[in-house]
């Protein structure tokens, strides 16, 4: 699946409408996590979407690494020109590590502490993160919703897309019992069906030079670059 190709066309289909008398620019929440691999993300999409980022990483490993990278992601968004042109914000979740390690049960799955990255303890890691980035995004009334972990070229792509078409496909169930509801006489709240729901973006932002344009706005704008994912377990040294 050429997710990247599927992205372009969402957004040639936006860019067609910017002309109409009803155009809104459409809000996206961003699932980041670090100023690196948000800088290239900000950069394709400030100028579509009114986006808003969200930073919701208790994975990262120890509390300081969390920080840094924060403070980085501050430090961007204040200097870089497409984000303040486009007023690019910032939601902060709380930082709780046993977060992370209850969502993917790495301490009781031992075998998942030894693996590489791609596998399924990272599956579990985007799941989690975007689940809860995905909640915030419906609950807030968001357009559109993605991430920036598909930028990595650490990271699985077709997981991260996979999961969040998963997430979308909950909107569409729920509609489905709404549907029903109606249909048996039972009181619904017809402002759900009023409102289009969040909509899932999907993206391969590594792709097209992504990932060689993030290191290099991370080198223009004096980005720390981290050396490692962001768990424990992806500190160790093969």
């Amino acid at each position: 699946m050429n997710y990247q190709k599927e992205l372009e066309k969402i957004l040639e289909q936006i860019e067609a409408i910017k002309n109409t008398v009803s155009y809104k620019k459409p809000t996206l929440l961003l699932h980041a996590c670090c100023g690196p691999c948000s800088s290239y993300v900000i950069e394709y999409l400030a100028k579509i979407f009114d986006i808003t980022i969200y930073y919701y990483n208790p994975n990262i490993h120890p509390k300081e690494e969390y920080f840094r990278r924060l403070e980085e992601l501050k430090k961007f968004l204040e200097r870089f020109p497409e984000a303040i042109q486009n007023s690019v914000k910032l939601v902060v979740d709380e930082y709780n590590p046993e977060d992370y390690f209850e969502a993917t049960n790495v301490r009781f799955e031992k075998e998942l502490q030894t693996e590489p990255e791609k596998g399924e303890r990272c599956r579990r890691c985007y799941q989690f993160r975007m689940k809860r980035a995905w909640d915030y995004a419906c609950k807030e009334g968001f357009d559109w919703f993605t991430t920036t972990l598909s930028i990595s070229p650490h990271k699985d792509s077709e997981k991260i897309n996979v999961i969040g078409r998963e997430l979308e496909k909950t909107i569409d169930k729920e509609e489905d019992l709404t549907e029903n509801s109606k249909d048996k006489g039972q009181e619904t709240n017809d402002s759900l069906n009023i409102t289009p729901h969040t909509k899932f973006l999907p993206s391969d932002f590594k792709k097209k030079g992504g990932f060689l344009r993030s290191t290099q706005l991370s080198e223009e704008y004096g980005l720390w670059r981290q050396d490692y994912c962001g768990c424990v377990y992806s500190m160790r040294k093969d």
